[in-house]
C-alpha cells in the first residue's frame, strides 16, 4: 500500500457526539471502531457557535465566522431591525476544499453538504443540501444528475420534514427512509462518477437526537423508562455504521477515509425565554399587548425605549440598540462598552428554574472571531449553562423557563465537541489525539492529496 492516498473520502454525520460513538455505542459500531483502531481519532472542537451553519463551512474552508461573514442560518444586516438574511451557498465568499481541488484539476463529488444550495459548478458533481426547498428545485450539478437520482433512489428525498413532532413512530420511519435514499445516492455516485475527493454529509443524526434523546438518556429531565423508543438512537447509529461498512468496501484500501461531525449533542434541560427576561428587567419595551408566545416582531417593539433584544436557538444572539447604528438607537456610542458589560453581567447572573447558578458564557465577538466581518456580528453571544439550556425568543410566555422549543418538542441541544476519525494510507495507528479543531480538516485533506494548504487557512494539518 502506498504511503499517500490516491483519493480521500469524508463522511459527515451531522451532530454526532463523541460520548455516543466513541464510548456508549462503540460495540454496536464495529466499522467505525475498526477505523479508530487502524488510525487516529479524537474529539473535534467545533467553532463558535457550534451549529450546522457556520460549522461545516468553517471546517471545509478552515476560516472562522468572522472571515466568513455569517453566524448561523439566519443573520442580521447591522443597522436595521428587520434586515434578516439566510446564509445559503451564495453567502460563502471563501473557497472550500472542493473549490481548491477543482482549480487544481481534481475531480470532486459532493453530496448533501450544508450551504451548497443554490447549486454552483464544480469540477465533478454536486447534490445540494437540506436548504434545497424541494426536489422540484434544481438541486444537482450537472442538472441531469437529478433525474438519475430520482430513478436510482425511486424518488430522492432532501431531508426529514417536521422532526419536531410528537409522532415519534412516523418520525423514525421517515428518518430511515431518508437516510436509506441518501445512502443509495452515495453508493451510486461512488460507482458511477470519477472522483479524487468524495464528501457526503448525513443530517439524520441531528434529526434523530432532537427527536429521541429523552428516551435513551436516564439523565434527561424528561427521561421515559421503558419507552418503545429507548433504543432508537443506538439502533440508528448501528444502521449508520452498517452503511459506513458498505462505503469502506466500495472505496477500497487506497483511499484515506475521514468520519467527522460538525458539533456534538447532549440532553436539553430547557429553554430560557430571554426576551421576556429583557422585558422584565427593563431592557426591552413593547408598544402593544401581544398574545402569549408571540414571535419576536420588530413592529411590536417600542424602539425609543428599548436597549436590547435577542434571537433564540441553541445559543442566543443579543443585539444592542445603538444610536447612530440602529434607526432609533437609545445607547450613546460612548456608553456602548459599559452598557454591553452591564448586560453581559446581568445575563450571566440568571439562575436556572430551580434558582441554582448556571455556567453561562456571554461572549463578545471580538474575543472569539477575527476577520473583516466581526463588526457585523451580534453584540453578544450567549451559551446558557454550557449550552444545556437553549434560548427562546418568543414574547409573553407564561413563565420564564420553558421545556420545549417555540417550534415544537426537542430533546437535545448542541455541544462543543464533535468526532474525528481518520484511517488509510499514510496514517499510522496513533490512538486518541488531543487538541483537534474542525478547521484542521480542510488543510488535512489538501495535504493528503498532495497539495499545500493556502497560507490563510486557520487550521493545522493532522499528519
Amino acid at each position: 500500500m502506498s504511503d499517500r492516498p490516491s483519493r480521500v473520502v469524508v463522511i459527515g454525520w451531522d451532530s454526532a457526539p463523541p460520548q455516543l460513538v466513541f464510548e456508549q455505542l462503540a460495540n454496536r459500531m464495529p466499522h467505525l471502531t475498526r477505523l479508530r483502531e487502524q488510525g487516529a481519532w479524537g474529539r473535534l472542537r467545533s467553532c463558535h457557535p457550534p451549529i450546522t451553519v457556520p460549522a461545516w463551512t468553517c471546517m471545509l474552508a478552515s476560516k472562522n465566522p468572522g472571515r466568513l461573514g455569517f453566524y448561523g442560518f439566519r443573520n442580521r444586516k447591522v443597522g436595521g431591525y428587520d434586515t434578516n438574511w439566510i446564509a445559503t451557498s451564495a453567502a460563502v465568499r471563501e473557497p472550500r476544499v472542493w473549490d481548491i481541488l477543482s482549480v487544481k484539476g481534481k475531480s470532486v463529488c459532493l453530496h448533501a453538504v450544508p450551504q451548497t444550495y443554490p447549486v454552483q459548478p464544480v469540477n465533478g458533481v454536486l447534490v445540494a443540501d437540506f436548504l434545497t426547498p424541494s426536489t422540484d428545485s434544481d438541486y444537482t450539478y450537472p442538472q441531469g444528475l437529478k433525474q438519475e437520482l430520482q430513478q436510482v433512489c425511486k424518488g430522492y428525498l432532501i431531508d426529514v420534514e417536521g422532526f419536531r413532532t410528537e409522532d415519534k413512530a412516523g418520525l423514525l420511519q421517515q428518518l430511515y427512509t431518508v437516510t436509506d435514499k441518501h445512502h443509495q445516492a452515495v453508493l451510486y455516485l461512488l460507482d458511477k462518477r470519477p472522483w479524487d475527493f468524495f464528501l457526503t454529509v448525513e443530517m439524520g443524526p441531528d434529526r434523530l437526537q432532537h427527536g429521541f434523546w429523552k428516551y435513551c438518556d436516564p439523565e434527561h429531565p424528561k427521561y421515559e423508562p421503558g419507552s418503545p423508543f429507548e433504543d432508537a438512537i443506538a439502533d440508528y447509529y448501528a444502521y449508520l455504521d452498517g452503511q459506513l461498512g458498505e462505503v469502506l468496501a466500495k472505496v477500497g484500501e487506497e483511499a484515506l477515509v475521514l468520519v467527522v461531525s460538525d458539533h456534538g449533542a447532549k440532553a436539553m434541560k430547557g429553554s430560557l425565554n430571554l426576551n421576556d427576561f429583557l422585558i422584565q428587567e427593563g431592557w426591552l419595551t413593547l408598544n402593544q399587548e401581544v398574545p402569549p408566545g408571540s414571535r419576536l416582531d420588530p413592529q411590536v417593539i417600542d424602539w425609543s425605549r428599548t436597549r436590547a433584544w435577542a434571537w433564540g436557538g441553541y445559543y442566543s444572539r443579543v443585539f444592542l440598540n445603538v444610536a447612530g447604528r440602529e434607526p432609533q438607537g437609545t445607547i450613546a456610542p460612548a456608553d456602548y462598552e459599559r452598557t454591553r458589560e452591564e448586560l453581559a453581567a446581568l445575563i450571566r447572573s440568571i439562575p436556572d428554574d430551580q434558582g441554582r447558578p448556571m455556567a453561562t458564557e456571554v461572549l463578545r465577538p471580538e474575543d472569539i472571531f477575527t476577520g473583516p466581518y466581526v463588526s457585523e456580528a451580534p453584540d453578544l453571544f450567549v451559551y446558557f449553562d454550557n449550552l444545556s439550556w437553549r434560548a427562546g425568543q418568543d414574547l409573553n410566555n407564561p413563565v420564564l423557563y420553558s421545556f420545549d422549543t417555540e417550534i415544537g418538542p426537542d430533546d437535545a441541544v448542541h455541544d462543543h465537541y464533535g468526532i474525528f476519525v481518520m484511517a488509510g494510507p499514510g496514517v499510522v495507528s496513533r490512538g486518541e489525539l488531543a487538541g483537534l479543531h474542525l478547521m484542521d480538516v480542510a488543510p488535512t485533506v489538501l495535504h493528503h492529496l498532495g497539495l499545500t494548504p493556502p497560507a490563510d487557512m486557520e487550521g493545522r494539518i493532522i499528519p
